[in-house]
């Protein structure tokens, strides 16, 4: 059985065991030893369900697992001609590893 979730702007394929990496911004207080997802589109199996948008009653539980920062991200800006100077900034998204628990729908 799998399911797909959203979270964070983005879909993800789960099932239970599996580990996932997820922004931690859209989790809000990443001190929670458990998370619940809501918004899940659909739930795969025997008996597929199709959500429009979102399959009603359905939740995904997650265990947090850890903590981490993802690579690091480099962006360079340059106008060329335009006396613009050369800009390099770079990001590391704070993340966090998830382990599926159940799904229930």
């Amino acid at each position: 059985m799998f399911a797909i979730i959203r979270t964070g702007g983005k879909q993800y394929r789960v099932a239970e065991g599996d580990r996932l990496f997820v922004e931690r911004d859209v989790l809000g207080s990443a001190n929670k030893d458990k998370v619940t997802f809501e918004e899940v589109l659909m739930i795969g199996g025997d008996k597929p369900k199709v959500g429009s948008p979102t399959v009603s009653g359905a939740t995904v539980s997650a265990t947090v697992l850890r903590e981490s920062r993802g690579d690091k991200i480099v962006v360079f800006r340059k106008k060329r001609r335009k006396n613009h100077t050369k800009r390099k900034l770079g990001h590391r998204q704070e993340m966090v590893e998830l382990r599926i628990d159940s799904i229930k729908g």
